[in-house]
């Protein structure tokens, strides 16, 4: 069997296994990952967060788009997915961390970053307590630098009023040729 196809395989039986830590049965789709990632200014971005990074898709392209100088935080909570990442790439740009998104303050400080020029998420926001959510969305917040962007997809329009609260103005479009169709959220600070 192909790499690509295991690791489709093994997305799938992650995504059985821990549906509230997995949004969708298969990884982003490139439709998606490019419609995202044309939204991040890479030529002047010193810092980027990816939340939720699953299998790499987007890390992929934002190693591939990112500055050699950039550093690049991927929040991995699921420790298999943690495993194929730490497996899969091995750039000294990526901070690849097995710990969740709402520890982002505290690891930045151990790094002595304040400020962050994007955040890419792809969690499944509907199925994380609130408590939790709302402090990644404000650490989020908090750490972004004026005029930096705050990326989310979602399959459903139910984060639209939680993330648009601390943002003010949300851009919204749908890529309904994504499986599932998602909608990409476009905050900026």
């Amino acid at each position: 069997m192909s790499k690509h196809k295991t690791q489709k395989k093994s997305f799938f039986k992650t995504y059985l296994e821990q549906k509230r830590q997995v949004g969708s049965w298969v990884p982003s789709w490139p439709l998606l990952v490019n419609n995202m990632c044309r939204k991040i200014d890479f030529k002047n971005a010193d810092v980027i967060i990816e939340y939720g990074p699953g299998n790499g898709v987007f890390t992929k392209k934002l190693l591939k788009k990112a500055n050699p100088n950039t550093k690049i935080f991927c929040f991995e909570l699921n420790e298999d997915f943690y495993n194929i990442l730490k497996n899969k790439f091995n750039d000294p740009r990526l901070i690849l961390l097995n710990q969740g998104a709402e520890t982002l303050k505290e690891v930045l400080k151990q790094y002595n970053i304040e400020k962050v020029d994007a955040v890419l998420s792809s969690l499944p926001l509907s199925f994380i307590p609130n408590e939790i959510k709302n402090k990644i969305l404000d650490n989020s917040y908090s750490v972004l630098k004026k005029d930096g962007v705050f990326l989310q997809y979602q399959y459903s329009l139910n984060a639209k009023d939680e993330i648009k609260a601390r943002y003010g103005k949300l851009k919204v479009n749908l890529i309904p040729l994504n499986v599932p169709p998602a909608f990409v959220y476009k905050g900026v600070k």
